[in-house]
């Protein structure tokens, strides 16, 4: 019985190693004192102008998700239109009602305004 456990218990000595090795190894190697050139903000090679620390308004993240989500919806029907020709006529209804569910949920935003700027 204890010997069916052994190649769990190798497996779980070496998942710990992976994870605890470079947390071990990490301080060893990394230098003590840094270039002060190093530590200095970096901004596409120009030096920063103002502060880091900026409000951006809540309608970003809104357009982000909807991007995001929209993306998700592209992957899925990529591989769905390659196979569009051995799926038959279930797949395109499976697919109808998919799309319809993002739409009345993108239908659901453009109602409540949450796509316009004020």
């Amino acid at each position: 019985m204890i010997e069916s456990f052994g190649p769990v218990l190798v497996f779980l000595v070496v998942a710990a190693l992976f994870g605890l090795l470079p947390l071990v190894i990490a301080p060893l190697i990394t230098p003590r004192r840094p270039d002060p050139a190093k530590l200095l903000p970096y901004e596409c090679g120009v030096d920063p102008i103002g502060s880091p620390h900026i409000q951006f308004n809540a309608r970003f993240y809104l357009y982000a998700l909807l991007f995001a989500i929209f993306d998700v919806e592209a992957v899925f029907i990529f591989p769905w239109a390659v196979a569009y020709g051995g799926l038959g006529f279930f797949a395109v209804i499976e697919m109808a009602i998919f799309v319809a569910i993002l739409l009345i949920g993108f239908a659901y935003a453009w109602r409540k305004r949450a796509l316009d700027w004020q």
